[in-house]
């Protein structure tokens, strides 16, 4: 354990341990799933996360070793703790500088977003050095001035290679292409069972899939290009269960990406137009329907309908409106008489 605590010193960490763990340390080899919660601290005792609060949802964190995970300083640590384990690690700034990366995609997730969004393509030493920001003012702080940083981690769980399912960030990017018609085909299979809130979770993981592999690439090549169009029928059928959700707002912007790459894709301006007329967004909905129609005459009576539908709640919402508002300006009432209050 000495001999541990001075190999960690020399490295340019100092560990202090909080609670002892049970049993052996584990050999920890390639493969092996660490599960642990973890509070990351500046060394003046400002707390930047916390997994036990982050999103609300109390997640630990989970690392494969031998993966290259991006903050590396947490494979060498965790190694050194039993199961069950608390310990605090004070980490010099070579080990540290790219935690305001690492902490904006753990704040992603917990909040349900792409881990990757807001994110430049370019490596994590060349997004250090830019002046983009993270979207957290505490993480550009800490991106404009590197500093050491304190990391109290409880080692949940240990577990060997074999023992468990790879997720799929865990995965290697073949892994990830063939697992993708899977993810996509057990969300059709959901929608059409009406699972709605399960099929949309597939088609995010799908496209989050994609997307992680698509920044590895230049955008316009090849690659790049075959991946996005992976992307786009999955992304089509994510705004179709949005749309049964309610959420018109985000099928707007996500089928408006689409359009702007793709000006023949009649899917998207369909649904496009089925969202901007349940926001009331009429012209908006008729120039995409007629556009719908440019596209695939075929579809003639689908959008009949659809405008149909759009103009009887136009109706509607007009008599309610008028009824709503009718004798608010009626001057043939009574007229108002005026009341003297006496001074107390």
């Amino acid at each position: 354990m000495e001999e541990e605590a001075r190999k960690l010193l020399e490295e340019g960490i100092r560990k202090k341990l909080v609670s002892p763990g049970n049993g052996q340390l584990s050999t920890f080899p390639n493969g092996t799933k660490v599960v642990f919660h973890y509070r990351t601290s500046l060394c003046d005792g400002t707390v930047l996360d916390d997994s036990r609060t982050m999103g609300g949802s109390s997640k630990p964190m989970e690392l494969i070793l031998g993966k290259k995970f991006k903050l590396a300083v947490w494979e060498r640590v965790v190694i050194t703790m039993k199961q069950g384990e608390i310990a605090e690690f004070t980490c010099e700034t070579k080990h540290t500088s790219l935690y305001p990366l690492v902490s904006q995609s753990l704040r992603n997730i917990s909040a349900g977003k792409d881990p990757l969004e807001g994110q430049r393509h370019c490596c994590g030493i060349a997004q250090i050095h830019s002046h983009h920001s993270l979207g957290h003012k505490d993480l550009d702080n800490l991106q404009a001035s590197p500093q050491p940083l304190l990391f109290t981690i409880e080692l949940l769980e240990v577990l060997p290679p074999g023992s468990f399912q790879l997720d799929v960030w865990a995965m290697s990017d073949e892994e990830k292409l063939d697992l993708v018609p899977q993810i996509h085909e057990e969300g059709n299979l959901l929608f059409k069972q009406g699972q709605i809130q399960e099929a949309t979770d597939k088609y995010y993981n799908g496209i989050a899939c994609l997307k992680n592999l698509q920044m590895k690439e230049h955008p316009g090549d090849e690659a790049w290009v075959k991946l996005d169009h992976m992307i786009t029928p999955l992304l089509l059928n994510y705004c179709q269960c949005k749309l049964l959700q309610g959420q018109y707002y985000e099928v707007i912007e996500h089928c408006s990406s689409l359009v702007f790459k793709y000006e023949d894709n009649v899917k998207a301006f369909y649904k496009r137009a089925k969202a901007h007329a349940a926001v009331w967004n009429e012209t908006e909905a008729r120039a995409d329907f007629t556009k719908v129609l440019d596209l695939d005459p075929s579809l003639g009576p689908s959008v009949a309908k659809e405008l149909r539908a759009m103009e009887e709640r136009i109706r509607s919402k007009e008599k309610e409106e008028k009824g709503r508002y009718k004798g608010l300006f009626n001057y043939n009432g009574p007229p108002a008489t005026a009341t003297t209050v006496s001074p107390v």
